[in-house]
């Protein structure tokens, strides 16, 4: 196993940082999660859309910019070995970048779909609009969701309302398009999310109330490395919702996967 931490590539699986460390203290870091098609600078690896959110984020919290040459260095030479990425940046600038492979089931995955449960309102994401590593809150529901023989969690706000899943972005299918939960209900303004936004045609974001999630003939969630996961069932305390799994609908969302 290796990683990149600083300006150095590391033989390894232990890194060391200061118990001070407010990355470490408070999950005080900005990170993000790339797949790599072929080479980082393939359309659908999106290098750059990557690099742009780490950017946004340390400019909102004044942070100090990492060294974007160390960043693109240690990501070249772990891409060799493996095909997913994720890059941490430290408030001070120190970045920090590790690999790691494709779930062994993403293909059954993807074909067959897969059971989520319905996480309570205090499980939802911290500062949603960007992706920190106080990932706590999201970790627990999907702990919570293994727990219950589910695969993935869907986080919800007060009102019972359905967001996002802890890893991804939801999309329901119904009256012949696709609906996504909209940025403003608090949810992660995705790498993935906007490039199906730009792909597909006539997407309407509106809130996944409780009465809306009724309606969807199929829904999935999606993120930069699973690309599109079907869920077939929805656990919600004593109510189970089930949802097509193999609904030709999904087919268009494949398709934003092609150059």
């Amino acid at each position: 196993m290796k990683y990149w931490y600083n300006g150095s590539a590391i033989a390894g699986d232990q890194i060391q940082l200061s118990i001070t460390d407010p990355g470490l203290i408070y999950g005080a870091t900005t990170f993000t999660t790339l797949r790599v098609y072929q080479s980082l600078d393939h359309e659908l690896t999106n290098w750059k859309g990557h690099c742009d959110r780490l950017e946004t984020t340390i400019a909102d919290f004044h942070w100090q910019s990492p060294n974007w040459d160390n960043i693109r260095s240690g990501a070249e030479w772990l891409s060799n070995d493996y095909p997913v990425l994720r890059i941490v940046v430290f408030p001070d600038g120190r970045e920090w970048v590790a690999g790691r492979s494709l779930p062994v089931d993403l293909a059954e995955r993807q074909q067959k779909g897969i059971t989520a449960w319905v996480a309570g309102s205090e499980l939802s994401r911290s500062l949603p609009q960007h992706k920190t590593g106080n990932y706590l809150a999201p970790w627990l529901a999907l702990q919570t969701a293994q727990r219950l023989n589910a695969q993935e969690a869907i986080l919800t706000d007060l009102n019972g309302n359905w967001l996002e899943s802890s890893t991804g972005t939801l999309w329901g299918w119904k009256d012949n398009g696709w609906w996504t939960p909209p940025l403003v209900d608090g949810i992660l303004p995705g790498l993935l999310r906007s490039h199906l936004l730009s792909s597909l045609s006539n997407v309407i974001e509106k809130t996944w109330t409780p009465d809306l999630v009724w309606e969807f003939e199929a829904i999935a969630y999606t993120n930069c490395v699973m690309e599109v996961i079907p869920i077939h069932t929805v656990l919600d305390r004593e109510t189970q919702f089930q949802y097509v799994a193999d609904h030709p609908s999904f087919q268009l969302l494949r398709e934003c996967f092609t150059v």
